[in-house]
């Protein structure tokens, strides 16, 4: 058992933990977490579909008959800083060496939708490090420590807008149900004032646009939920106060924020992949289609779980059903109505999937598991063992976070997400805190290991849906740019 002081107790209970809590995450950080058992890849017709033009019009005409008898949220992971976004910029103010995308970023700075922002700092003779120095420096645009959010990302001939606004023209796209669109962002709380005010400035705009209502509501990622920091031999790190240091989970601690949606359809899809106006065709057209696959797959699940309360189901069309639409594996054994209503009565995710134009990585998998048998799972690379790498290079599409999830059973009532973790599926990451090294644990990740127990659809879609900003040079691609 680890001696802990008054004050550490003290500091426990104030992030809503308790010392049973941290001690369980100490012994995490000395036995670590096992890698997925990985069977073999999800492929186009082994636990990918992919549809045809006829298809993807029947489930698109399911989702816009259907839409306006359900509440539909979209929830957009947006809390962290744009730090990662200008690490280069950050790296070339340290080394004063020139890279790639800070050569990119100075030969195109008129291009960038904050450009107007930063003349203010800068002119046509301003050195290189002084444009730079201006886009991230605490007194003028501090670009880095905004959240993506609350970047401009792209430039029209009128307006520029920051990614939030995008997305909430994109939802007003697909998500509106009887005259609202509701979209929920996860911010930290140091950018919710700034987050509202902006937010206040766009809206009536918008809505009279659209001629909807938004409604916007935010949450911050629960400090119950952070992990304790320890050093490489898994002791309790302290600061130079001698206090324990805690760090956020990662983004799987926002299930606990997905989990307040009271919602009958949610969908998922990250602060930075977004696109123009004239580009976003693809992404209404196959974000409708997830939305029609749920409503049809959850119709027919409702269904059996009606029949099989009354005892009156076709035991044959059930095992096809869950076998072959679902692709799950249903034990050898002779099942009971109760038995099969447990493996129906499940939280669902219909993910879209992408197909590898890089080198792959963390994607759609067959995992093994001991309750459930070989079962569809996003894998991250980070769990996949050195010996099955072999797997992962025959992988065929991966994630883009793009999620149409039904939260609800078939009687309306809310599932507990929680109750669907698998928490042997976290993550323990190298870290450093005032230039000392630290180890840091991360929940299980919000769309693997968060939704291990849920029923899973993966579905293939083009890589026009897929437009991550993953650093600040992405925004001068043509996905971008109008």
């Amino acid at each position: 058992m680890t001696e802990f002081s008054e004050q550490d107790i003290k500091q426990i209970s104030q992030h809503g933990l308790s010392v049973d809590i941290v001690e369980q995450q100490l012994h995490d950080f000395k036995t670590g977490f096992p890698f997925a058992d990985i069977v073999r890849p999800a492929t186009i017709n082994d636990g990918i579909y992919e549809y045809d033009s006829e298809s993807v019009n029947k489930f698109i005409s399911i989702y816009d008959s259907e839409k306006q008898h359900y509440k539909i949220t979209k929830f957009v992971p947006a809390s962290g800083a744009a730090t990662r976004m200008f690490k280069d910029l950050f790296d070339f103010l340290q080394t004063n060496n020139l890279n790639n995308t800070v050569t990119q970023v100075v030969n195109n700075i008129t291009r960038f939708a904050f450009y107007d922002d930063l003349k203010k700092f800068i002119n046509p003779n301003s050195s290189t490090r002084d444009i730079i120095s201006a886009m991230l420096d605490t007194d003028k645009l501090n670009l880095g420590a905004l959240p993506k959010a609350l970047i401009k990302f792209h430039k029209y001939n009128n307006e520029t807008r920051i990614a939030a606004h995008e997305h909430l023209i994109e939802g007003a796209a697909y998500t509106e149900s009887n005259g609202v669109t509701n979209i929920h962002f996860t911010i930290s709380p140091e950018n919710q004032n700034k987050f509202y005010e902006l937010m206040n400035q766009i809206i009536p705009s918008t809505e009279q646009k659209f001629g909807i209502k938004f409604n916007i509501t935010t949450s911050k990622q629960k400090p119950n939920t952070d992990t304790v920091a320890v050093n490489f031999d898994n002791t309790l790190f302290r600061d130079d106060n001698g206090n324990l240091v805690f760090r956020p989970a990662g983004h799987g601690a926002l299930i606990e924020n997905l989990n307040e949606i009271d919602s009958d359809i949610i969908f998922i899809k990250n602060i930075d992949n977004i696109t123009t106006d004239s580009k976003r065709g693809d992404t209404i057209t196959y974000k409708k289609l997830l939305g029609g696959i749920l409503i049809d797959t959850q119709t027919k699940i409702f269904q059996f779980i009606k029949d099989l309360n009354q005892n009156n189901f076709n035991e044959s069309e059930l095992r096809d059903f869950i076998t072959h639409e679902l692709n799950e594996t249903l034990p050898n054994h002779q099942l009971s109505a109760d038995d099969f209503i447990k493996i129906l009565n499940r939280p669902i995710r219909v993910c879209g999937v992408v197909k590898n134009t890089g080198a792959p990585g963390g994607g759609p998998f067959w995992v093994h598991d001991e309750q459930f048998g070989d079962t569809l799972q996003i894998t991250e690379s980070s769990q996949i063992a050195p010996e099955n790498r072999d797997i992962m290079e025959k992988s065929t599409h991966f994630n883009p976070v793009d999620l149409a999830c039904g939260t609800k059973d078939w009687q309306g009532k809310k599932f507990d997400l929680t109750k669907y973790i698998d928490k042997r599926t976290g993550f323990i990451s190298e870290k450093s805190m005032n230039g000392r090294p630290l180890r840091a644990m991360e929940c299980p990740g919000l769309w693997n290991g968060a939704m291990t127990y849920w029923h899973t659809i993966f579905v293939s879609v083009p890589n026009t849906t897929f437009t991550p900003v993953k650093k600040v040079s992405d925004l001068l691609d043509a996905s971008h740019t109008e």
